[in-house]
């Protein structure tokens, strides 16, 4: 439905709770309710804060920095100012729910962003300030409700708080640095098998929330926020060996705490609310964000395009309802009546965001021309000379393309060529976090490995579908051997293959775009150039590309564009035997290799 999960997961716990009566989380865990969504919004932090690291960041710090910082204080202070004046309710609940509000999260953005698919610019701002702005908020809200509550046991002497935030801090701080130290030295020096590893990173991520918690309360959010940033930025620790399992693990503390959360609304206080809450929505939606990114972006390269979209884009997520139950909770104990207020005011403004942003965010980014193009890109699994070539031609015609390989020749090559590379094995766990597949749709797996070429196909086959997984065999098959089924479709039609099309490369052929026209059809075409071409690619007027497959019929008309491979004129193809021996040579070296 192209829909963040998280907007049905709340309509299931509304149906399961407050409507069908099926579900009662506080008769359901009773006193461990607390205790759950604690060490779970600690798990998800720790798992967001792991992904952060400070060189994927560069060029955009200072946009980033702004965001988190001076924005996230200009949002604080308009939506407390709203929230008071319209509810009426406290400054001090007021301010905590502000505080709450700054957040966006990666929870919500990530799913948002592949359903836009805006620019990478725009991309990479929204999920840093996501990550960042995560723990920043949780830690204002801690302190908001630290203050409140020094301020009612010590008659509101200011002193006194201050020494609680500074001990807060410190405390996160050092536990999460201290614990984040031991565990990133025991993965570093194999202090544990590998097995080990995550169920031992979990334990550390829990035994560093509880300790924290116990030397100072409710600093465990910051610690694990610490450690995992700590983690994320030292070098030597296999942050990819952990981070697949923290997020499955945070998927499933997601979805049951979306449910269990929005099972404990109460519907007539969220009723209650009335036109107050919409208000509240249309501040924080059209005023706060808008006044948000004028502040951040002032100065920057960004252009009014990019920065109309971020003005558009930031949906509250897990975190802004975890925290804000969290807190809500403690102070009704602690006599805030009115606390009961900010659950259902979180919702609203929850579903608010999420579904006004993932129905109207993606036509906003086409009007504004901040778009990607759409998935029909190219992700070339290989960057050797064929695959660069044909990524080259690709490129030149406004198709996106980005090479993958192991072997740091091809890589260097191909990106001094111009070309968009990922350095590494496409189906390694780092792949799955760091290769970037935004604006293509389709794999062209074309290595001098077979089994690479078949499970590559096999791993994108879910993601881009069955039709779109296209591999190049890689030698000839014998005569009246059957052919051996592939992953992905047959590229470039029967009986081509990688050895033979690169051995033609290599002696001179090259790839040439030809207009199809009503003077000069594809039919004409075959027949001029004969077995001396082989078409690649057909593009249409609209730009779509087509890829000449065993399995697929493709019949390039008048307006299209025919990509091929065609041999040098042999009037022109003189090679001198010796080097043509050392070209040979060099092709069975990189076979081999990879």
């Amino acid at each position: 439905m192209r829909l963040p999960a998280i907007l049905f997961l709340l309509i299931a716990g509304i149906v399961a709770g407050p409507i069908g009566g099926w579900l009662d989380p506080d008769a359901l865990l009773g006193d461990l309710l607390f205790p759950f969504v604690s060490l779970a919004v600690s798990v998800i932090l720790f798992e967001g804060s792991l992904t952060l690291k400070f060189s994927e960041i560069r060029g955009i710090e200072k946009v980033v920095r702004r965001f988190v910082t001076t924005g996230a204080l200009v949002t604080w202070v308009i939506v407390t100012l709203a929230t008071q004046w319209i509810t009426g309710i406290s400054w001090g609940l007021a301010t905590l729910f502000g505080a709450v509000m700054v957040v966006t999260g990666p929870t919500v953005i990530v799913p948002m962003l592949r359903t836009v698919r805006p620019t990478m610019h725009i991309a990479n701002v929204l999920r840093w300030e996501g990550i960042v702005i995560d723990p920043i908020g949780a830690l204002l809200a801690v302190l908001v409700y630290e203050f409140l509550v020094s301020s009612g046991t010590a008659g509101g002497a200011v002193g006194a708080t201050l020494i609680v935030f500074l001990k807060l801090i410190s405390v996160g701080s050092l536990t999460g640095i201290g614990v984040g130290y031991l565990v990133g030295e025991a993965l570093r020096r194999d202090w544990l098998p590998h097995y080990m590893f995550n169920v031992a990173t979990l334990a550390a991520v829990m035994g560093a929330f509880a300790l924290s918690n116990a030397l100072s309360h409710e600093s465990g959010l910051l610690a694990v926020t610490v450690m995992g940033i700590y983690l994320a930025n030292r070098k030597g620790v296999p942050v990819e060996e952990i981070l697949s399992f923290k997020e499955s693990l945070s998927l499933l503390l997601i979805t049951a705490l979306f449910i269990l959360l929005a099972a404990r609304l109460d519907l007539s206080l969220l009723l209650g609310l009335g036109w107050g809450a919409v208000q509240i929505f249309l501040v924080v939606q059209f005023v706060a964000r808008p006044v948000n990114v004028l502040v951040s972006t002032r100065g920057s390269s960004l252009s009014w395009r990019e920065r109309g979209l971020l003005a558009w884009i930031a949906p509250r997520g897990i975190v802004a309802a975890a925290v804000i139950a969290l807190f809500s909770l403690q102070l009704e104990q602690k006599g805030y009546a009115e606390a009961v207020l900010l659950v259902p005011l979180t919702f609203v403004i929850i579903i608010g965001t999420v579904v006004l942003q993932s129905l109207t965010a993606g036509p906003l980014a086409r009007l504004l021309n901040v778009a990607e193009p759409g998935s029909g890109g190219f992700l070339i699994v290989g960057a050797n000379p064929l695959a660069r070539a044909i990524a080259k031609a690709l490129t030149q015609n406004d198709v996106s393309v980005r090479l993958t390989d192991m072997l740091w020749d091809n890589v260097s090559r191909a990106r001094m060529a111009g070309l968009q590379t990922y350095y590494g094995n496409p189906l390694s766990e780092h792949a799955e976090v760091y290769l970037n597949t935004a604006g293509l749709g389709r794999v062209l797996a074309m290595t001098a490995d077979e089994h690479l070429n078949e499970l590559a196909c096999t791993r994108f086959k879910g993601d881009f579908g069955p039709k779109r997984v296209f591999a190049l065999r890689v030698g000839a098959r014998e005569k009246g051997r059957k052919a051996v089924s592939l992953a992905g479709l047959d590229a470039f039609g029967e009986g081509n293959n990688f050895v033979e099309l690169s051995r033609r490369l290599a002696r001179g052929a090259e790839i040439r775009q030809t207009n199809i026209s009503e003077a000069f059809s594809f039919e004409q075409f075959s027949n001029n150039y004969g077995e001396r071409a082989v078409p690649l690619f057909a593009i249409d007027p609209k730009g779509r590309v087509e890829v000449f497959a065993t399995e697929a019929e493709v019949q390039p008309k008048p307006g299209w564009m025919v990509l091929a491979l065609v041999d040098a004129d042999p009037d022109e193809y003189k090679r001198p035997a010796k080097a043509e021996k050392s070209d040979s040579k060099a092709e069975k070296t990189e076979a081999k290799t990879q």
